[in-house]
């Protein structure tokens, strides 16, 4: 709920499912809110009520509309120093705007929790609330811009949900969807594993009915096409180990250790909190993070090798934790420090003196929870003293190890060998170094050796030339 003072009446996000709104209403009679205006059904009918327990909020009624406005004057006439919710829909909210321009209601200690009517109460009132039927809408969604109140909300018309596998599952998806926020083309797809009509579950025709440009093609099957061609680059790219085996660590079981890769989805503004970063156990914000390097790889037991790329982005999400809310102290512990790169050593100077972070040579040897307040607790070995030590944190991210994106299967259809960790085998790193144990085909990027984005451009250049010697007879 967005605040403005006290006086929010109409400013607050409206709520499509009775779940939410009740627990608005819980909420703000937990602010200490003295009650909320709702409907409720009494006798047989449906009438306006003054819910001053959160027991009785299970009664609220939202069908059929009822003129709230009316009623909470008489309230707010009754008891002008309490505080109360409104129920309201967007009808709602303009008589009470026309109630305070005519002088006879103030809206101070009002609160909204703005309600979306549903079609068949918008199609039984004759208001200046635009009706739409989603069978006919074509997705322009000029009904949203044309209601002053907000009273209609934009509904994909898929009815499918799905866990998102670019927010890493912590938001949902529809079954037709954009990839990911950069994808090319950027177009939406269809999940043919949960689509209605792809999976001939039912004659679904959602999203062929809300696309204007008629795109929507129901017959189009995969196909398998031929092609000849001189030289292949291999830029598979990486995937993440695995670290739910890792027991030590608490990843699945202990709710505040998240990866990486999760706090990067969780701190970036397209991701499922838009960019709020808060604890999975209670979003709370974080005030006191640890990062922890080196989870699975220059392990023997798990990856043997350095993954390269951890000590650096640890480094930017701690500052990142920092710009996202001043104050915040995150502290990394490390291995090593291996900051090889251009005024990589510089980055790490200005994240301890500009941005509260702190660098601990220790291993880690497991995680507990603090049962009081969910704060992950590590226990580690300072490696520059010898000792044991205790460190409790609000929230933990492990910089698991990454792998290589390429399977055993791939590798054998184009004929090139991977080495021990899986990575494409070069059959002489300092003459050939883009090249496979095939002639022709060409590896760049993570799937050739752990690396980081500026090399692996540099890679991809390097194999790009090399493609263009093949193709000119150079070899």
């Amino acid at each position: 709920m967005a605040e403005k003072g006290e006086r929010i009446v109409g400013e607050a996000e409206r709520i499509l499912d009775k779940g939410g709104i009740i627990a608005a209403a819980e909420e703000i009679l937990d602010h200490g809110y003295d009650g909320i205006i709702g409907l409720r059904r009494r006798w047989g009918h449906v009438g306006p009520y003054l819910f001053t327990q959160k027991e009785e909020l299970k009664e609220l009624e939202l069908e059929p509309r009822y003129n709230l406005a009316t009623f909470v004057r008489k309230i707010k006439d009754k008891w002008p120093e309490k505080r109360f919710g409104v129920v309201s829909r967007g009808c709602d909210d303009r008589a009470l705007d026309k109630l305070e321009e005519l002088g006879v209601l103030r809206r101070d200690g009002l609160v909204s929790i703005g309600v979306t009517c549903s079609t068949e109460q918008a199609e039984e009132c004759n208001c200046e609330k635009p009706i739409y039927d989603g069978l006919d809408c074509t997705g322009c969604w000029k009904c949203i811009e044309k209601c002053q109140k907000d009273a209609i909300k934009r509904i994909n018309v898929c009815p499918i949900l799905v866990p998102d596998e670019f927010n890493l599952g912590l938001s949902p998806r529809k079954a037709i969807y954009l990839p990911f926020p950069q994808a090319v083309p950027k177009k939406n797809v269809r999940d043919a594993n949960h689509c209605l009509r792809l999976t001939e579950k039912l004659e679904c025709k959602g999203c062929e009915n809300a696309c204007e440009a008629k795109a929507i093609v129901h017959d189009m099957t995969d196909q398998v096409l031929d092609r000849d061609v001189d030289a292949i680059i291999v830029a598979t790219g990486l995937d993440f180990y695995d670290i739910s085996q890792m027991e030590e660590y608490g990843y699945g079981k202990i709710k505040n250790v998240i990866t990486a890769i999760e706090y990067e989805r969780l701190t970036a503004a397209s991701g499922p909190t838009f960019g709020a970063l808060k604890r999975p156990s209670d979003g709370k914000i974080p005030h006191n993070i640890a990062f922890i390097q080196c989870v699975g790889s220059r392990d023997l037991r798990n990856k043997a090798y350095c993954s390269s790329v951890c000590c650096m982005h640890a480094t930017k999400e701690a500052m990142m934790a920092y710009e996202h809310e001043p104050g915040t102290k995150s502290t990394i512990l490390y291995m090593d420090m291996r900051a090889v790169g251009k005024r990589f050593q510089e980055y790490i100077v200005r994240a301890k003196q500009e941005y509260n972070v702190t660098y601990i040579r220790g291993r880690p040897g497991r995680i507990e929870v603090n049962s009081e307040n969910d704060n992950p607790v590590i226990w580690y070995e300072d490696t520059t003293t010898g000792g044991i030590k205790r460190f409790e944190a609000e929230l933990v991210v492990l910089a698991q190890a990454m792998v290589p994106r390429i399977t055993k299967e791939l590798a054998e259809i184009l004929g090139i060998e991977l080495d021990e960790n899986g990575f494409v085998r070069t059959p002489d790193k300092l003459s050939q170094p883009l090249d496979t144990t095939k002639p022709g085909i060409f590896a760049c990027g993570y799937v050739h050796s752990p690396r980081d984005i500026p090399d692996s451009v540099t890679q991809a250049s390097g194999a790009a030339g090399r493609v263009a010697e093949v193709i000119a007879g150079g070899g």
